[in-house]
């Protein structure tokens, strides 16, 4: 009878168990996907309208030249109702 002694390179009790969780991590990976939804997607059509662009445009011009204003307390006045209608 040969004993090899504790140096004997093939013995990996924890091999198949390390094979199977690195065979599962592959095939979540591949699962991924992206979905946006139809909703989302008219938004993203509707924000490309010209009246939109021109709006922008606009703002855009304001702030580079520094005559934008900001309305402070309407700023304020949405944020509260937007939290508002959350937290019904």
């Amino acid at each position: 009878m040969k004993i090899h002694g504790t140096d004997q390179t093939n013995f990996n009790p924890y091999r198949d168990h390390i094979q199977k969780n690195l065979h599962n991590k592959s095939e979540k990976r591949k699962k991924d996907q992206l979905e946006i939804s139809n909703e989302a997607q008219k938004l993203q059509k509707n924000d490309q309208s010209d009246e939109r662009k021109r709006y922008v445009k606009a703002i855009k011009q304001k702030i580079d030249a520094g005559d934008y204003d900001v309305n402070y307390e309407r700023t304020a006045q949405k944020v509260i109702d937007f939290w508002q209608k959350w937290s019904l």
